[in-house]
């Protein structure tokens, strides 16, 4: 069986990437006490130790305010690490899989992006995701980038549970609402990308599936719809809330500054992704609900 090294253990997608997985060699999920992406030793000793023929590399610095103060980590570990990895894959003849972000975009654009769109990354988180990209695909080995937005999950911290929590606890709240995208579940990105592996070792020429690709849930919506959502649902099952749905209220972001610029239009199009490995995207209400059911299941 395949020897399948996974990066960022405890985060949501690692955490799923486990799950999703198994089925297809031996799992060796890191942690960064296991492999630290900000040092370059430690990374290639742990490729020795492990060996692997397929790295999966969802681990990033996804502090994205911290990051404008933080750029030397965070370059550290999004832009330059990608590249490591990358060029150690190339070397052994393993496949990378990397996830990038929509933050490579200014979020101006009227539609959905593409993968061809140009970049233009407003922030370091931005720009760090943006570097680890390029120099995956300057490394020569075989690939897939799958940029995604707005993730959350059942294990971890996330949007879903802290609207979750303040909804119990505050009679009102406020939430942006000129900020569009879809949220997409971890388990949902762990799944797409076994099939993206299955599919691509199994292809006689793997390199030509080597690509950036989109990947989200499909639809879209803002915070507040999303919160909005969230809120109707959880009243909807009987959760005992401090917050009613009219108290949720809408805002710009102009009345929420952060330090880091988010893109207005975090929209992707992913029919590059869902015609080439013949996946079919749900909903993101669906996996919403799926998790809101989970966490109402083990009493979160």
């Amino acid at each position: 069986m395949s020897a399948i090294l996974v990066t960022g253990a405890n985060g949501q997608v690692g955490f799923e990437l486990q799950r999703s997985l198994g089925t297809l060699g031996n799992v060796v999920a890191l942690t960064r006490a296991d492999m630290d992406l900000a040092s370059e030793a430690g990374i290639l000793a742990a490729l020795r130790e492990h060996k692997p023929h397929i790295i999966v590399n969802p681990a990033a610095y996804t502090a994205v305010d911290r990051a404008e103060s933080d750029k030397e980590l965070a370059m550290a570990v999004n832009a330059t690490a990608p590249g490591i990895l990358a060029r150690w894959a190339a070397d052994n003849g393993a496949l990378l899989i990397h996830y990038s972000t929509d933050y490579v975009f200014d979020g101006t654009k009227a539609d959905p992006y593409r993968e061809e769109d140009a970049v233009n990354p407003q922030s370091v988180y931005g720009e760090s995701k943006w570097r680890g990209e390029e120099a995956v695909r300057a490394s020569g080995a075989h690939h897939a980038i799958l940029r995604t937005s707005w993730v959350y999950g059942h294990h971890g911290s996330n949007f879903l549970k802290t609207i979750l929590r303040l909804a119990g606890e505050r009679s009102a709240l406020n939430i942006v609402a000129d900020q569009v995208g879809a949220p997409t579940s971890a388990a949902l990105i762990a799944d797409v990308t076994r099939t993206v592996i299955e599919r691509i070792m199994a292809s006689r020429a793997p390199g030509d599936l080597s690509g950036t690709y989109h990947l989200t849930a499909q639809g879209s919506t803002s915070w507040y719809g999303y919160a909005a959502h969230i809120v109707r649902e959880a009243l909807a099952a009987n959760v005992r809330l401090a917050l009613s749905l009219e108290a949720l209220k809408p805002i710009s972001t102009a009345e929420y500054p952060t330090p880091a610029k988010r893109p207005a239009n975090s929209r992707l199009d992913c029919r590059k992704l869902t015609d080439r490995f013949d996946i079919a995207l749900p909903l993101w209400q669906e996996g919403v609900d799926d998790v809101l059911a989970r966490l109402r299941a083990v009493g979160n």
